[in-house]
């Protein structure tokens, strides 16, 4: 692989010493009109073979690919100090970058994270869904945490790019997806707690199967009554770093008991349920679909967000209202959603040492046809989610 065959000056991956090895056919290359105005075309003896035709694949077992972190080539990088906005940014190898020791993101978790999907269609063509959505989410996250964040274009054009850059890491149509992790991190040296003094934007992307190893086999939550995510006036809402380890201790300990994830509630009343570790959660009962309103301690997720649409233009009634631990156990039938898992049909709940099983419907699995066509390309996007890459 390219990125992992360049030597990088300095010795710690500093991004500012990572340099971009092209050889002099790359304008011949169908993606060069995408990327090449932010890269420096040097000639170098490690070609780009493998890369030049963007039919080619990367050397992976589709077959056995997992949610695990697979190095590709190439990654976005873009600054900003405190007094400046994001203007320009470039495509560099993959690699480590260099912080000091007392930057913002550090020291006091200032930083934010994304995750979406792009998809191969049969006729080779690539999909994004909804980046806007993100570059929004992201927008509403930088403002909560104090920082400076990409235009809704700067984001989807750095995705774009980054995507086209690693177009031989996405899998063949139905064996999987690249999974885009964007981050805005607080990259300047600080002492006091305050806004760091300036900004990273950075995009790097990993092929991905099923996130749980399960696969598309239904999954089994602990309802977890003694730790918890988030709390009101907090950053449950938002994607912030700083949410994702406190899940950790109780999805370790669930997983060690044979449980798939941890189901949280809420931090006042410790009654209603909020989300997974990192998914949002949908019950069904008597035909009506519920799932927790967000109210700032919940994740608005982008696929949230269009499993609701999709179900509301099937004819479907869904509520979005603080939902009870004791109206989920009594539920017809239970599902999550979530980039990295899509739709997961939950097999069962345990509360408490009461166990209690749900059947898998036809709706959940309508849901999830109807999501993955569009995002595939197997049906017709009406709802306009959609990025076609060339």
């Amino acid at each position: 692989m390219l990125g992992r065959s360049l030597r990088l000056s300095g010795g710690h991956g500093s991004i500012g010493s990572l340099l971009s090895y092209f050889c002099k056919d790359w304008n011949r290359r169908s993606i060069a009109s995408q990327v090449l105005p932010t890269l420096p075309v040097i000639c170098e003896t490690n070609s780009l073979n493998s890369y030049s035709t963007g039919d080619d694949y990367a050397d992976v077992n589709w077959d056995e690919l997992g949610f695990g972190l697979t190095q590709t080539d190439y990654m976005y990088v873009m600054r900003c100090s405190e007094d400046e906005k994001f203007s320009h940014g470039e495509l560099t190898p993959y690699g480590n970058i260099q912080l000091s020791p007392s930057s913002g993101v550090l020291n006091y978790g200032q930083g934010l994270l994304e995750g979406l999907k792009a998809y191969r269609k049969q006729d080779g063509k690539l999909l994004l869904f909804r980046p806007e959505e993100n570059a929004l989410r992201m927008q509403i996250g930088a403002e909560r945490l104090c920082m400076h964040a990409p235009s809704v274009d700067q984001f989807v054009n750095a995705v774009k790019q980054t995507v086209l850059a690693n177009k031989r890491w996405i899998p063949p149509p139905g064996k999987g997806s690249l999974y885009i992790r964007p981050l805005l991190i607080g990259s300047g040296p600080l002492l006091g707690i305050a806004p760091a003094p300036d900004y990273t934007f950075l995009v790097y992307a990993s092929p991905v199967g099923n996130y749980f190893k399960e696969g598309r086999a239904p999954i089994n939550l602990l309802a977890e009554d003694r730790m918890h995510r988030s709390s009101p006036g907090g950053t449950g809402g938002i994607k912030t770093i700083t949410n994702y380890a406190p899940v950790l201790k109780a999805q370790c300990e669930a997983k060690a008991k044979g449980f798939t994830d941890v189901l949280f509630l809420d931090s006042v009343k410790k009654a209603n349920i909020e989300e997974a570790s990192a998914c949002n959660i949908f019950i069904i009962k008597d035909n009506v679909i519920s799932t927790p309103d967000t109210q700032g301690t919940i994740l608005s997720g982008v696929t949230r967000k269009s499993v609701i649409d999709i179900a509301r233009t099937f004819g479907y009634q869904v509520e979005e209202r603080p939902i009870p631990i004791e109206e989920l156990m009594a539920a017809d039938e239970v599902f999550c959603t979530g980039t990295a898992i899509v739709i997961a049909p939950v097999s069962s709940i345990t509360y408490l040492g009461r166990r209690v099983h749900y059947n898998v419907g036809e709706l959940s699995q309508k849901l999830y046809a109807n999501l993955t066509g569009i995002q595939m390309g197997l049906l017709e996007d009406k709802m306009g989610w959609t990025v076609e890459l060339e």
